[in-house]
């Protein structure tokens, strides 16, 4: 059986973005103080599964408690927020580099086709956030017995 793939021209416009920013920000020289807390930006990556029986959305949160993430989903726009606390370290510790990002993030998605809303589930596991998006019937695949 052949799985048919839609093209999406655009569909990299992404990867090259987060490409171009680390290029920009691997060429600024790095000027934080010895015990500032990185600020920057984060926005957890995500994979978006369209399978048989459901859409399901990976994204990797690793440091953020359950509590502090919210998933909603309405009219076909499903949005995950969050927030991941810094970790300060001793006051007798020397902090040589900072790369990790906290703070607040945000991820919104269209989903494709049908999604039923009486059964999604969401799992945080090992830092790995996995929302289970249920097809409606209709949106299931179906064998057509040729006669």
């Amino acid at each position: 059986m052949m799985t048919y793939v839609r093209w999406d021209p655009w569909k990299r416009i992404g990867f090259l973005q987060n490409r171009i920013n680390q290029m920009i920000a691997d060429s600024v020289a790095d000027s934080h103080d010895e015990g500032e807390i990185a600020s920057c930006e984060w926005k957890p990556v995500v994979d978006i599964l369209d399978t048989a029986h459901a859409v399901i959305i990976r994204a990797d949160i690793p440091g953020v408690k359950k509590e502090d993430v919210s998933i909603e989903f309405k009219d076909g726009l499903m949005t995950i927020k969050g927030n991941r606390s810094a970790v300060l370290p001793v006051s007798t510790e020397k902090c040589y580099r900072r790369e990790r990002c906290f703070g607040s993030f945000f991820r919104a998605f269209t989903l494709p086709g049908r999604i039923r809303t009486d059964n999604i589930r969401a799992v945080l596991k090992d830092g790995v956030l996995e929302i289970h998006f249920p097809k409606s019937l209709e949106e299931k695949p179906r064998q057509v017995q040729v006669n």
